[in-house]
């Protein structure tokens, strides 16, 4: 049930944080805006609206994917480890219990949600004008017409590899952060439920994982900014050989500030879209244990 839960808090957080996402792409891997607002005014001036959409249809199912895997293998791994040092998989965790199987759910999900992850970043670095700013002779057709085709093309010119481009920042991110995420969420609600109380209520848990958000995005900023630059690379490019190679040329030609372009913006983002996955989470797991504990 924690799958099927994780996927649907996942797929709606979408509909509430996918435009800031694109913002935060664009300012991560372009050097000409001079910020948040000038990359929201740039876009909507040029693509209109749905240039803050580029590649929701796939963001839709890999975010549900990405949850589901996130939350499904997070409980099975912190289960597994309790029933390893405790002999019971019901057994209270340590904090470094939650660490681990936090860390570990990342990895998982890494692996799984890579090729989608190229895709999304590439749709939403993709320029191409809406037709009422462009000249009927125009030519003003886009390399990519669509996630799948996305994935097509890149296969075709860059080969399977290119599917997994930015693979070791991704890892190294989602390790980090999802071990910090579980974390966060779960010495917030033990911290803010009342003595006596079995289960933190709603407004506990949209704190919670609203801040829970915020932390794991604040810290895994620098590594995101990374893996966006390196998923960017195209096979006429090469620019950069690898993860440290990407964070070293970054930082030389724009200083060390650039390892948190978009750290506001992550964190502003973070805190909404986490309260809906936190919140639907919960609720769908206590709806369901309430429809079978009444049968």
């Amino acid at each position: 049930m924690d799958f099927i839960a994780g996927a649907i808090g996942g797929g709606l957080s979408t509909a509430v944080g996918y435009p800031l996402d694109t913002v935060k792409v664009r300012i991560q891997t372009e050097r000409h805006y001079n910020g948040i607002w000038h990359c929201i005014q740039e876009t909507y001036r040029t693509e209109k609206v749905r240039g803050f959409y580029k590649g929701v249809s796939a963001s839709v199912l890999t975010v549900s994917l990405i949850s589901s895997v996130s939350f499904g293998t997070y409980r099975n791994f912190l289960c597994t480890i309790c029933k390893l040092r405790y002999g019971a998989a019901d057994a209270k965790p340590s904090k470094l219990d939650i660490s681990l199987a936090g860390g570990g759910a990342g990895a998982v999900r890494a692996v799984f949600t890579a090729p989608s992850e190229v895709a999304k970043v590439r749709m939403q670095t993709q320029r191409n004008p809406h037709p009422s700013l462009t000249s009927p002779q125009s030519d003003s057709r886009p390399k990519y017409r669509g996630s799948l085709h996305c994935l097509k093309v890149i296969t075709e010119e860059e080969g399977f590899g290119g599917l997994y481009k930015g693979c070791s920042a991704l890892i190294c991110r989602d390790c980090f952060s999802s071990a910090m995420y579980f974390l966060t969420y779960s010495a917030l609600c033990d911290w803010l439920t009342p003595a006596g109380q079995n289960k933190p209520g709603f407004l506990i848990v949209l704190l919670s994982g609203g801040f829970a958000g915020v932390m794991a995005w604040g810290l895994g900023t620098p590594l995101d900014v990374i893996k966006s630059r390196m998923q960017i690379d195209e096979s006429d490019q090469h620019k950069y050989k690898g993860l440290f190679h990407c964070a070293k040329e970054s930082v030389r030609k724009e200083g060390a500030k650039v390892l948190f372009k978009g750290l506001g913006l992550n964190c502003i983002r973070a805190f909404p879209v986490n309260m809906v996955v936190f919140v639907t989470y919960e609720g769908v797991l206590r709806f369901t244990d309430h429809y079978m504990n009444k049968k």
